[in-house]
């Protein structure tokens, strides 16, 4: 079926193409006669090819004049007006040319009537050559207008698709300064206090900052990479926090193949440190939960807050962080992800799920 579509395509995309094989199938579409036989086929196809010039000529004037140019454009009255004298020329056309050719080529005995007698009978003329003439010039402007809305829709989404792509890569640039800004506080934090831990930060910042920059550029990455990510940050933050931190960190991932869109999890993540590690807090609480099951995932982030975090709520859930993992939710996974926040005055917590 794939290959028919594909051939099907090929043939509407190749405008000549396209049009030979039309006509053919007009001129060779009926040779037969009414029991189904081949007798008097030659003079059916005589007749039509006879036909055949008045037909293409009538259906490209109305296609790709006519409708286009004076129709579409609301020009009514000169669509009519054009309408109305090529449809009596063409039919008058068509008639005598079936008249003085195709009967003298198979052999109908005269007299024939003249140009003069069929323009006199012109109700005769319009009425019994109207279909003949637009019959399949319809059909081919149906087919037309058939492929120019499915070209248009294939348009629509290509730009819709550009469109979210480049969305989607300036969410992803803020990440990296954002996160970088965050980091390197922390970084001069140690070393105003003349940590020895300032070392370790830049090892573990300089492994973030490789698979940031060089290695998550695909639409997807690997689930295994996003975990070691969450760990070398979640360490981060401990040399940061020491004691003041309690962290508990915990993953069940089945399929390690598994493909899920880079730097949604940690935006969540860090996120919760930022709102529940405050300084007004004694004791600190983070617990990060992911479990990957075949196509299911599933991120549990949550994190103790303080009165005054909760009286800025609004600041809170309106993050850089937050709004920006949920526009890449809504870009990468449509209909395909849930996300449910559970907060009160001591807790905040996200709960995700993406059908990945």
């Amino acid at each position: 079926m794939e290959v028919e579509n594909n051939f099907l395509d090929r043939i509407l995309q190749n405008r000549v193409l396209g049009h030979i094989l039309f006509w053919a199938f007009v001129l060779f579409s009926a040779p037969f006669t009414s029991d189904g036989s081949l007798s008097g086929a030659g003079d059916a196809f005589l007749y039509r090819a006879v036909a055949l010039p008045s037909k293409m000529a009538a259906t490209y004037l109305l296609a790709y004049y006519q409708i286009p140019r004076l129709f579409q454009k609301k020009k009514y009255i000169q669509f009519i007006i054009s309408f109305a004298i090529s449809t009596l020329v063409f039919c008058i056309i068509y008639r005598y040319n079936n008249i003085h050719i195709a009967e003298a080529l198979a052999g109908s005995p005269e007299p024939r009537e003249s140009l003069g007698q069929i323009i006199r009978q012109l109700d005769f003329t319009i009425s019994s050559y109207f279909f003949r003439v637009y019959f399949f010039g319809f059909i081919f402007i149906f087919i037309k207008m058939v492929k120019a809305r499915n070209l248009e829709k294939r348009e629509m989404e290509i730009l819709q698709k550009e469109k979210a792509t480049t969305e989607l890569n300036f969410l992803k640039a803020q990440i990296h300064p954002h996160f970088l800004f965050n980091t390197l506080n922390n970084l001069y934090a140690l070393t105003l206090n003349k940590s020895d831990k300032a070392p370790d930060v830049v090892a573990k910042l300089s492994e973030i900052l490789d698979y940031m920059l060089y290695q998550c550029k695909e639409d997807k990455v690997l689930i295994g990479k996003e975990v070691e990510l969450l760990e070398h940050y979640i360490d981060l933050e401990k040399l940061r926090y020491g004691k003041r931190l309690h962290l508990d960190f915990k993953y069940d991932i089945e399929d390690q193949q598994l493909l899920i869109a880079p730097l949604i999890l940690i935006s969540i993540v860090e996120n919760a440190f930022k709102h529940g590690v405050s300084g007004t807090i004694q004791q600190a609480v983070i617990q990060v939960i992911l479990e990957a099951k075949k196509d299911q995932l599933y991120f549990r982030v949550y994190n103790s807050k303080s009165d005054i975090e909760h009286s800025d709520e609004m600041n809170y859930k309106e993050g850089i962080g937050v709004k920006n993992v949920k526009r890449q939710l809504e870009l990468i996974y449509p209909g395909q992800y849930e996300w449910k926040v559970q907060e009160n005055k001591k807790s905040y917590e996200v709960n995700l799920w993406i059908q990945v």
